[in-house]
């Protein structure tokens, strides 16, 4: 292609987004806690993975495996708390880092395809603006490692078919292997979807064979993933059982389903993910609208390209709504794999009809919402679902060492990860078990009466608007 003689904004204020976005969220790993319920629970995972050494079976609970998903997530973060102890920062920084990953992978693919290294940075800081993009890089989450997979693959596969050389053909097994320890089949599903659109029109699929290495590649990808599968369901049999039927299929098409092992399912009203790419593509959705809207009026294809960049585009990008329309158990979080595809082509629709230079600007508003965010959470200006305050409080407690902590309610996964797993949940029936204990530290919610038992003494420790630390012992 021709260098680009339209107007871009200029490429200085492109990296100081890019860059802007980048620094706020990497400073503000460690300014606010692990949250419940998902933060959390991941983070909790990863730290038993790193306190046990098992780094075969992601664990719910010490010695209570978590089949709900491949292990990358618990690795980048368990790898953190080895290099960096066990903090938020070293939870969420692996994370970050991946997101990175994505973020030059569509800078890549931007800069080969237009032959501009603006259009690269254009494309790159329209991701890193994406709000939803910029936070869920930097959480512990299997979305950004799932993005990561996804993008490399569907990246490596226009590079392959526009002949960019043959390591891109290598890559894209890769990243479906990358894509299997993300999150499973799903990774595969949702590429296949994109590709299977466009390669029908226009005899595309004739040229398929030619483009992917198959043989290499497809060894490739069983040698990366297949091992762990098999490992997995050595060590913990049913594994693949409840991931492969209940995960991938029951979820999807039973609302409700009730065989979740870990938690409830989230059942939305069918159709809710397209609210959700619309709330997730902020502030960038309203001009991919726009652009659409134009090329309508126009009674023009998205397309006007011979090599269908465009299309390719818009199905990776519809992908995850597509398949995600029919299912009842959603997060708005699905819709991240769909990012990378939606900054390439807001640049590619530009490329075409180009707006006024001005109103890309709209991305700094990410910045000053990261801001604003960080400040929210690090400030304790709104309430946060985490037990990081009460179990401060509870460590700096002489007796601390010497008893047990107990929850008289549903222990928070933020409950064990603060509390180092130490934090056991127990009945509120307190007189059944009560009396074979010594001592111990209760946690018990601050609306019930639980400070008064028989010939016991309780003592508050510290309280919050949800809580009450109590430290309890036989009375004399």
């Amino acid at each position: 292609m021709q260098q680009p003689t339209f107007s871009l904004p200029p490429a200085k204020l492109l990296i100081t987004l890019l860059i802007s976005c980048l620094v706020l969220r990497f400073l503000s790993l460690s300014l606010y806690p692990l949250m419940d319920t998902t933060e959390a629970r991941y983070g909790e995972m990863a730290r038993i993975m790193f306190e046990t050494g098992n780094w075969i079976t992601p664990m719910f609970d010490y010695n209570v495996p978590f089949w709900g998903k491949p292990p990358i997530f618990t690795w980048l973060s368990s790898l953190g708390f080895n290099l960096f102890g066990v903090n938020e920062f070293a939870a969420r920084v692996p994370h970050l880092i991946v997101g990175l990953g994505v973020i030059g992978l569509v800078y890549k693919l931007a800069k080969d395809h237009f032959q501009s290294s603006s259009m690269g940075f254009f494309a790159a800081s329209i991701l890193a603006s994406t709000v939803s993009f910029i936070v869920l890089s930097g959480a512990v989450m299997t979305d950004t490692a799932l993005t990561f997979s996804i993008a490399l693959s569907m990246i490596s596969f226009w590079q392959a078919w526009s002949n960019k050389g043959k390591i891109w053909g290598y890559l894209f097994f890769v990243g479906l292997a990358l894509g299997m320890l993300s999150k499973g089949p799903l990774a595969i599903v949702l590429i296949g979807i994109s590709l299977t659109i466009w390669l029908l029109p226009n005899g595309r699929w004739k040229k398929l064979w030619n483009t992917l290495p198959w043989g290499v590649g497809t060894l490739l990808f069983l040698v990366i993933c297949v091992p762990w599968y098999a490992i997995a369901e050595y060590k913990t049999p049913g594994f693949l059982d409840y991931f492969i039927v209940g995960e991938h299929i029951k979820r999807f098409i039973v609302s409700g389903w009730q065989g979740d092992l870990y938690g409830s399912a989230h059942e939305r009203t069918r159709g809710t993910i397209w609210f959700y790419a619309l709330m997730s593509m902020l502030p960038w959705s309203p001009l991919v609208i726009w652009q659409w809207i134009r090329t309508i009026k126009d009674d023009k294809d998205v397309e006007e390209s011979s090599d269908g960049f465009g299309t390719f585009l818009l199905f990776w990008m519809l992908s995850p709504m597509i398949l995600f329309s029919f299912s009842g158990n959603i997060l708005a979080s699905y819709v991240m794999p769909a990012l990378p595809a939606m900054a390439l082509l807001l640049v590619h629709l530009h490329s075409q009809r180009p707006l006024q230079s001005w109103l890309y600007k709209v991305g700094f508003i990410t910045p000053f919402l990261l801001i604003v965010l960080i400040s929210v959470l690090h400030f304790d200006l709104v309430p946060k679902r985490s037990e990081d305050k009460i179990l401060a409080v509870w460590k700096q407690q002489p007796e601390a060492t010497q008893s047990d902590l107990f929850y008289l309610h549903k222990r928070p996964f933020s409950g064990q990860y603060y509390s180092s797993g130490k934090a056991k949940q127990r009945s509120t029936d307190v007189n059944s078990w009560l009396p074979t204990q010594s001592k111990a530290f209760f946690i018990v919610q601050a609306a019930n009466d639980h400070t008064v038992y028989s010939n016991w003494s309780c003592g508050e420790r510290d309280k919050t608007d949800r809580e009450i630390l109590l430290y309890c012992q036989p009375s004399q």
